[in-house]
Order: C-alpha cells, then structure tokens, then sequence
C-alpha cells in the first residue's frame, strides 16, 4: 500500500530547527508541507557561534541575502581558528587553522620543502595568506564584491538568538514553512512504532509521515520517546561544562577578530569570537580536572587582561553543562534528530552548526518518497553520520595529543594510550613518514578535509620523516614557487582588504555596527 511522505513536522526551532526547515523547503517546498512546533516558553541557548564556509552556500541556496544577514544576525567575518597556548603554553606562542587550502596543494607536496628551508615560518603563513591577514584584522573580501564572493575563504560569526529569529522570518515569509507556537503534550505512535502525530495543547494533533526531532539536549523524540541511547565520548574528550558570557568592546572602533580565538587554559580552553557589537566568550573545561570556582577564576583572569579586574569581576557569567556523547543511531522508524538532539561536543572546530548543515543536506537529498523506503534512508543516514561523529572526535581530540604542555593532568591525561582512537591512533603512525592526504580518508565528501589536518599537525609542531631524495610529488622547484606565490598573494591582499570593522560597517549602511538595534538584542 502506498503511503507517501507529504508531511514534515520539525520539533523545536532556534538554529538547528529552522536551519534544517529552510534547508529542506527550499528544494521541497512545492511538494512537501513543512510544519515547525516549538515552545514559546524555551529560550534559545546564544552565546555566539562559529560557522563553516559551507554556511555562505546554505545561505545562499535557502535565498538569503548576505547583507541582510550580516544586518540582522550580528555576524562578522570569520577565516579560520588562532590556537594560542595548546603547544607549549610559553607566552605569546599560537598557531592557525585558516579556511583557504594551502597554496599549490592539488600540484605539489611542500611540507618538506617547508620543514627544511623554511624553519623560521609557521606552516600556515607559508601556504596561505590568511594567518597575515587574520593578524591584521582584515576582512576577506572588499566591498565590491559580490554576496558570498570572497577574495579568501571565509565563514560567519553570529548571534545565535539573531540567527535563529532571523531564520524563522525567511521560512514563514519566504518559503512557506508553517510555524506552530505550542507546546507538545504526546507522542502519537501507529503501526510498526511509527509516529502518526505530535499532541499539542492548544492546536490538537500534528501528523506527518517524517519527524524531524531539533529539540536540543533534551531530544524529545529521538532520546524520550524512542529512547535511543547515547554513546558517551568522555573517555577521549573530557570537556562537559561551559561559563559564557558577552564582553563589551572597550571602545567602538575596537579590531574584530578575523578567526575564533581558542586559548589553552589549565583545564580546558577559552573561546574568544568577535562580533560588530560585543564579544562572546567562555570558558569550556572538564568537570573531573576543574572545580566550577576554579573555572570561573580562570575565566574572570581572562577577561581582566583586556578590562581591568573591576570590570572583568562584574560580568555576569552563565554555566552550561553538557555530556560529550551522541545517539547510537540519529534516525528511528521516521524519526531523525538534528543538532544537539542527535548528540554534542565541545565547540572546538565550531562543528555543531556544520552537522546541522550536513544534516539537513542528507535528508533533503536522500528524502524518501514513500515510508516503504525509510528504513533504507535510515540506514543510510546512520552509517553516514555514524563515521562523522567519528571523525569530529579523532579531529578535535589531535589537538590534545599534539600539545606538549606539562602544567597540569588534564593535558597529560589527553595523551594517554587509552584515550586515543584506534584510528587516528593509526594515522599517527603514518603520518610519521608521510604528510596527511586524501588516501587517509575513506569519503570523497570528509567533514575535515585533509588540509585541516595538516595545518594542525605541523602547526603544534609535528615532524614528518622525509627523505634526502624527494619524490617526484616534492619537487623542490615546484614546492619553492607554490610558496613564492603564496607569500606575493600575501603582500598583495595586506595592501588591498579592508578592517573587518571598516567593512562590516559600510555593509550595514555605513554606520558603526556597535550602534544599531536589532530586534531581540
């Protein structure tokens, strides 16, 4: 018997519930009816987020206009992560892991090239422009240039709470999403445990043939109903609590970061993410290494090196607890979890949003037509996301194995044998004599691509065993003039980009961003 998927309904909003609702009515709005329910009593959780590249072409696909997000969303220019302090943790000592590709990286092979000859140049400044131009505050594009065009690559950082308003405008207005402020009071199941319906108070039953469960930690479907369980990650990432806060700028036409800044604390690492009107900062760090008071000193002692004590000491802070783990399988019958609900990592790498969007993207392409082929896209999915929760851990816990800093256990306890994937346990092994490339990836499309892995390796300071007598892939002329061409692209775009300040003002109608109101602030 027939029975085709008509219906969505998508529990909870904020950014992942209409991120997702904007993904998939965009390509399905004509032949799919799409309903989003959320509590109007659930605040969104904002304290500012990093994006991906890849946000620039979801925004671009769902019709967004640039300018208009950049308005309304508080968001600046985002080029990639400032490690500082995870090697060593001697002053003054920080690495990059910009978003352009290292110069030259389809032709040739020039890590050895730049391991020997180039001792005294970070790896990133020697194959992308982006760390010269991140330290100068520089925006990654000029006025001129089209939405979403970019001089170098370049992703977003944002209000969340903005975001997720800002999101629901587009979807209601323009994409014809149907917006069910209530609250849900059931779970309706029929025939083989599918659910038919979601209960609400005031707007009775909610059917569909898809359920889409974006309600964050307490995933109301996935985790309560179908009573998926999680698959903790806390014995090769630590960190489960968070201390954030917004940080005013000291004076109005202070520098905005060119990247998220992640600073080594002694247990755990500050984030640092500049927007027009304030900084969102905070303090992620583990439980069984920290106390929440010690945490809050560390964080406090942070923000006193930029305010003074005084002002640091009057910030409120908020407490954020989370449990490093995600589902053991992210769709059920006809039920998949996005964001949060299908699991969560500390915000290293800004990978939460980026799941979002791949989230999304899959079900949107894979959408199956009729419930005879939802197991099918089920397993698809799970094996899909199974090997992406799985190479977000391996990539974000490489920043911990690589840190030679002695100052406490947490950082030891990081490099433990036992703690360390069997995979990327593995690729440490090879990479001892061969730089990271695509044949250590088993997917064409790998939620890290290869390069992101080498600007972390060689810039915390690993060594790849080369040879005297290079490949045919080194050739040292061939890696010299990649690396010429990088350092004149370099000059070139220090002398012809904007602030990102300067910028983001004249995108926002030539006013100072730190001046202008926006709804929900």
């Amino acid at each position: 018997m027939s029975n085709p998927v008509n219906n969505i309904v998508i529990l909870g909003g904020g950014s992942a519930g209409w991120l997702t609702a904007g993904i998939i009515a965009a390509e399905h709005g004509s032949n799919l009816a799409i309903t989003l329910v959320e509590s109007p009593d659930v605040p969104i959780i904002g304290v500012g987020e990093g994006t991906w590249p890849s946000m620039r072409d979801t925004l671009r696909k769902i019709g967004v206009s640039e300018t208009d997000f950049i308005r309304e969303c508080d968001a600046s220019f985002k080029q990639g992560s400032k490690f500082i302090g995870w090697k060593t943790g001697v002053p003054g000592e920080y690495y990059y892991h910009p978003f352009s590709l290292p110069q030259g990286m389809f032709e040739v092979n020039s890590i050895p090239y730049w391991q020997k000859r180039m001792a005294g140049t970070s790896f990133a400044a020697a194959v992308s422009p982006q760390e010269r131009i991140c330290e100068a505050q520089l925006a990654p594009k000029q006025l001129a240039t089209p939405d979403y065009g970019a001089v170098v690559n370049y992703a977003y950082h944002l209000d969340a709470v903005k975001f997720g308003h800002f999101l629901r405008r587009h979807c209601t207005e323009k994409l014809g999403v149907r917006h069910v402020p209530d609250h849900v009071t059931g779970v309706n199941t029929g025939a083989g445990g599918y659910i038919e319906s979601l209960a609400t108070k005031a707007h009775g039953n909610l059917a569909g043939e898809l359920f889409i469960d974006c309600s964050g930690s307490s995933s109301v479907l996935l985790g309560k109903h179908f009573q998926q369980p999680l698959v903790s990650r806390r014995d090769v990432l630590f960190n489960d609590r968070a201390l954030a806060v917004q940080v005013p700028y000291s004076t109005p036409d202070a520098p905005i970061a060119s990247a998220t800044l992640a600073t080594a604390q002694r247990a755990g690492w500050v984030w640092d993410i500049g927007l027009p009107t304030r900084r969102g900062v905070g303090y992620v760090y583990s439980s069984a290494h920290s106390t929440d008071e010690q945490a809050e000193q560390e964080l406090r002692a942070y923000l006193a090196t930029g305010l003074g004590a005084a002002e640091a000491d009057r910030l409120e802070l908020r407490q954020l607890t989370f449990e490093p783990a995600n589902r053991a399988s992210f769709w059920q019958h006809n039920c998949v979890a996005v964001g949060m609900s299908a699991g969560f990592i500390e915000p290293l790498e800004a990978s939460a949003l980026a799941m979002v969007e791949l989230s999304a993207a899959m079900i949107r392409d894979d959408m199956p037509a009729d419930r005879s082929v939802m197991p099918i896209a089920a397993d698809r999915f799970n094996k899909r996301f199974r090997y992406r929760w799985d190479r977000v851990i391996d990539f974000l816990k490489l920043h911990y194995l690589l840190s030679g800093r002695d100052d406490s256990d947490y950082w030891r306890d990081h490099r433990a044998p036992g703690g360390i994937p069997e995979r990327l346990g593995e690729l440490m092994e090879v990479w001892r004599y061969k730089v990271p490339s695509r044949l250590d990836f088993e997917q064409a499309d790998e939620i890290f691509p290869y390069a992101s892995y080498q600007y972390v390796l060689y810039g915390m300071g690993h060594e790849t065993l080369t040879s005297d007598s290079p490949r045919r892939s080194e050739d040292p002329q061939l890696a010299r003039k990649a690396l010429d061409e990088s350092a004149q692209q370099t000059r070139r775009l220090l002398q012809g980009l904007p602030s990102n300040r300067e910028l983001l003002a004249q995108l926002t109608g030539g006013a100072n961003p730190m001046s202008i109101t926006t709804e929900h602030r």
